[in-house]
């Protein structure tokens, strides 16, 4: 697995396809809790559709170390650590972002601050800003005080499957429960509190940039699985709010929402099928 040094000397460990040769890049961003291994499924497709796949991790995940200040972490510096990975690979442009959770609330970051790098965004399964910005409970603060008493990520690894995916899921699909807890085992206690720093913080609200992503990329989709407690709401208004900004661009209003029937969080798991042809029709366009 390649790795990267960063400016601030952490590590980031990432992969970026070699094949197929000359194929528009698609970088996949990943949620809290999960290694960039668990795009397998989409990359395999994507590959095979003529695109290439550049995936990383977030901090603590995989091999990509933390900041020795656990609560430096903002969704701005992530972007920026992706920004310094693309110029490290010398990639100028990529085709599309794809990011679900936390990996799109970077991409919203990210595209407005880089506009124009990206052609194609999809935002998928994101809050719109931290809780303390919602004026609601931290729902992050607790659980990282939690497994630090349990000194271990088990009980919120069994806790977050069965809120991303539901309990009917996991029990249908015994294997692919398992591969998913196998990979989240592997991701480091400092790991998830420097990701949860970036998600309570009074930094993360990605409201006002909805109106920029209309002149920073030349199209944006919203993906939602439909039982992802409320964001199929919250991304109702966010596909609008975006495409508001479209228009005030100057250019046509079509930021679509797609809810991914009988999906959770992680949409791209559970609603694979209609997810990866919702992502291919949109790539393609």
């Amino acid at each position: 697995m390649p790795i990267f040094i960063l400016p601030s000397s952490r590590t980031l460990s990432y992969h970026f396809d070699e094949e197929p040769n000359g194929g528009p890049v698609v970088l996949l961003a990943n949620s809290l809790c999960v290694p960039f291994t668990v795009w397998h499924r989409v990359r395999d497709i994507l590959n095979q559709s003529g695109f290439r796949t550049l995936r990383y991790d977030q901090p603590g995940h995989g091999q990509s170390s933390v900041p020795e200040d656990l609560s430096t972490t903002s969704f701005k510096s992530l972007a920026k650590d992706v920004r310094d990975l693309l110029k490290n690979l010398n990639i100028q442009h990529l085709h599309a972002w794809i990011g679900v959770s936390m990996g799109a609330a970077t991409g919203f970051y990210f595209v407005t601050q880089n506009p124009q790098v990206v052609k194609k965004f999809v935002a998928c399964d994101t809050i719109s800003c931290s809780a303390v910005n919602a004026g609601i409970d931290d729902p992050f603060g607790p659980r990282v005080e939690s497994a630090r008493r349990e000194g271990s990520m088990d009980k919120l690894i069994q806790g977050t499957l069965k809120r991303w995916l539901g309990k009917s899921f996991l029990e249908k699909n015994i294997e692919e429960s398992s591969h998913l807890k196998e990979l989240m085992s592997h991701v480091s206690l400092d790991g998830f509190e420097t990701c949860c720093h970036a998600l309570w913080s009074e930094s993360f609200d990605i409201r006002p940039l909805f109106s920029q992503v209309g002149m920073s990329v030349e199209d944006a989709l919203c993906i939602v699985g439909e039982k992802d407690a409320n964001l199929p709401e919250t991304m109702k208004t966010m596909s609008e709010e975006v495409g508001k900004g479209f228009t005030s661009a100057g250019r046509p209003n079509n930021v679509e929402l797609v809810v991914i029937k009988d999906a959770g969080h992680v949409c791209f798991i559970d609603g694979f099928e209609q997810f990866i042809q919702t992502v291919l029709s949109f790539l393609n366009a």
